[in-house]
């Protein structure tokens, strides 16, 4: 615990403008980031007395060793900047969000030359335009089938667009006329473009011109006397109609708003979205953020317009956003709000009225959402809190092991031999910081590598600022407990390493695999943790998660190099011409049994390349 006394700036060398601020640990990891309109009355709020502060705040300043900040010209630029370094450090002292779901998006390729439709599970992909996110795949995926009656874009994947233009034969959707096969030509790109644009629209919202029009179109090819054509747009105006009844309506004007409720207790809060469109609701979504800073209803508000709308690829603001509790100050969020739209942005809590209903709507499902977390959650933290204090007693640690690392190696008869480090929090993966290794040493052993990975993970523990680019390490802290994947001698070979390293104060443990025994270092004899014990379970899933990932890595670079092998070394055969010879003949073997004349019909193979390669597979003798 740190005395918050030893490294409180003075008032005098703090900035009055609007700034963001790092609260860092002992090891030089981000423990905390806020922003503030004046960094000095901010800054020196955390440092009065203790027992005035919030007990979160009061536990993130003990825990916390130094503070910096970066000024900035705006509350804008900082609203920015803050939520940029909330995601690159992802301080264990923030807002935590806490999302079961993986909500479905429709996504358009509009970079694309001809861009295609798709359901995704994200929204990152630059390039693309989405809508969303919807509840249920199944919902966005039937009407989809819907509306490519009506505005037939391809949703095929590119390999099988690209094989069918090759071919110059469209896939089914092109027969049925749920494609309008811009692979084949049927469509140009000037036409096909207008076709996505119109699907965009319909999409967004503006359903009614597409409606009055094919109806007007059905009733003249009627007076026509022109019935297959009317009963056509029949089924167009039919198919639209389905994909509309699958949005409830909720406002009878074109309304596009987000509305977006909550319910909190003391340590969480429940949120639920509604993305409202031309007067529909177009998707939602509900999450639980778990309140890890001081701050009121109005703070934790603005973290939740951070969260979705920081990436305007993911989610651009609409028109209105209607929140269930008003902001402090919605000033500069406006602005935020209206810059990521590119046009006014209106902040505001319905009073009456059909929006009110609807935000009474979001509040109840907000509540139905963070009381389903709560139960849900209480009973998994009571288990990973059991887990991490049975391996404190088990194996006399100091603390509970809130961070564990664990390495695996992986090799095939000493080929190819690499290694995973895994990371656990709280008991839980953190994959962003997982890493893999490969294995420098030449004819490494199990030993030599467990060795090598080990010393490369410590042996550099630089102070942020020793950075050349000024970024923190996410390294630059030890962990609570290391755990290999192995008996005795792998555990020694770990020990002796961090021993090289001036490194005696960091528990080692070996999990084996046979009996599950639980080696120490120095110890004849391993420590064997009860069957039913959760405090094995965890274990057990850290190690399996190493193992894992490392056979994925390994069956990676053996599975890529296996299929060039033959090819490699051969002179003059670069690396596209021998993905010729691969596409034009299907595989090695086929290669290898061509003659020379056959070799040459490969793109780019001329006759004397055809020769090299033909002589130099002939006297592989395999």
């Amino acid at each position: 615990m740190t005395d918050p006394e030893s490294y409180r700036p003075a008032a005098g060398d703090i900035p009055t403008q609007p700034g963001v601020y790092r609260f860092r640990d002992e090891h030089g990891r981000v423990v905390y980031v806020g922003k503030a309109r004046n960094l000095r009355a901010r800054l020196t709020s955390y440092f009065q007395d203790p027992a005035a502060l919030h007990p979160r705040t009061r536990t993130m300043v003990t825990t916390a060793a130094s503070v910096d900040w970066v000024v900035v010209a705006t509350e804008v630029e900082a609203l920015s900047l803050e939520y940029s370094w909330i995601k690159e450090y992802d301080p264990r002292f923030n807002v935590k969000y806490r999302d079961d779901k993986s909500y479905p998006y429709l996504a358009v390729t509009v970079g694309e030359p001809f861009p295609r439709a798709a359901v995704v599970r994200e929204a990152k992909r630059r390039g693309s335009r989405y809508f969303g996110p919807y509840a249920h795949a199944w919902a966005i995926r039937d009407t989809l089938d819907q509306l490519v009656r009506v505005f037939p874009i391809r949703t095929c994947r590119d390999g099988v667009f690209a094989r069918a233009k090759q071919v110059g034969r469209p896939c089914l959707l092109g027969y049925i006329e749920k494609c309008s096969a811009p692979c084949v030509g049927r469509i140009d790109e000037a036409d096909y473009r207008v076709l996505v644009e119109d699907f965009c629209d319909f999409m967004s919202g503006q359903t009614e011109p597409f409606i009055k029009s094919v109806e007007r179109q059905m009733l003249e090819a009627s007076a026509r006397l022109e019935y297959e054509e009317a009963a056509r747009l029949r089924d167009r105006l039919g198919a639209l109609t389905r994909a509309l009844e699958r949005n409830a309506v909720v406002f009878d004007d074109s309304t596009d708003a987000d509305v977006i409720g909550i319910a909190e207790d003391e340590l969480q809060m429940g949120v639920q979205v509604f993305h409202v469109r031309g007067g529909r609701i177009r998707g939602e979504r509900g999450f639980v953020l778990e309140k890890g800073e001081d701050l009121d209803t109005s703070g934790y508000l603005e973290r939740i317009l951070q969260r979705l709308y920081s990436q305007s690829d993911e989610a651009r603001p609409p028109k209105e956003i209607l929140l269930s509790s008003p902001l402090d100050d919605p000033s500069p969020w406006v602005a935020w709000l209206s810059g990521q739209r590119g046009a006014r942005v209106s902040i505001r809590t319905p009073q009456r009225g059909d929006k009110r209903a609807l935000m009474e709507t979001a509040v109840t499902n907000a509540q139905n959402t963070l009381s389903q977390h709560t139960a849900k959650r209480s009973a998994d933290l009571t288990t990973r809190s059991k887990a991490l204090r049975e391996l404190q007693e088990s194996l006399t640690l100091p603390e509970p092991p809130l961070r564990i690392e664990c390495i695996d190696i992986s090799t095939l008869q000493g080929q190819d031999t690499v290694a995973s480090l895994v990371v656990f929090e709280d008991g839980l993966p953190r994959k962003r910081d997982y890493r893999s290794f490969i294995i420098r040493t030449p004819g490494a052993d199990d030993l030599t590598a467990m060795a090598e990975v080990v010393t490369r993970r410590f042996q550099s523990r630089k102070e942020p600022e020793d950075e050349p680019d000024g970024r923190e390490r996410r390294f630059a802290y030890p962990p609570a407990l290391l755990v290999v994947d192995g008996g005795a001698p792998q555990v020694r070979a770990a020990q002796d390493a961090l021993m090289a390293l001036g490194l005696t104060d960091l528990p080692v443990i070996g999990l084996a695999k046979r009996l599950e025994e639980v080696w120490v270092p120095d110890d004849p004899d391993p420590v064997i943790l009860p069957r039913t014990s959760e405090a094995l379970y965890l274990l057990q899933r850290v190690r399996d998660e190493a193992h894992r990932t490392a056979i994925a890595f390994h069956r990676k670079r053996r599975g890529g190099r296996a299929t060039r092998s033959a090819l490699d070394g051969i002179p003059g055969l670069g690396p596209a011409k021998a993905k010729a010879l691969l596409r034009h003949f299907g595989s090695v073997k086929a290669i290898r049994a061509a003659s020379e004349e056959e070799l040459q019909q490969a793109p780019g193979i001329g006759p004397a390349l055809a020769g090299v390669v033909h002589r130099s597979l002939s006297g592989d003798g395999r």
